[in-house]
């Protein structure tokens, strides 16, 4: 087997790791870093195949865009009135 061939390899199984991580993780926060982590893997995957367009969409989407986007939801839905901020995080009508 060729370098080439191991280092797709090695990505793609670092790849169905992370996703493994990423469908497992139940804090939005941390599935937010993770999913940049696995969007950083997968235009290494992409950049491997000979595809630097895609590879380069995919580090701006999957690894900065989508992140963020998750990010500024959640800081969004912690901020709103009377909502509850879920499970160990109380909402502002808790002290009531």
């Amino acid at each position: 087997m060729t370098p080439a061939g191991l280092l797709v390899d090695a990505t793609v199984l670092l790849v169905a790791a992370v996703a493994t991580a990423a469908a497992r993780t139940r804090d939005p926060v941390r599935q937010a870093v993770v999913l940049g982590q696995l969007g950083l893997l997968l235009a290494l995957l992409f950049t491997f195949l000979q595809a630097p367009d895609v590879a380069l969409s995919q580090l701006a989407v999957g690894s900065v865009v989508t992140p963020l986007l998750i990010l500024l939801t959640m800081r969004r839905i912690d901020r709103t009135p009377g909502g509850d901020g879920g499970p160990g995080r109380p909402g502002r009508d808790a002290d009531r």
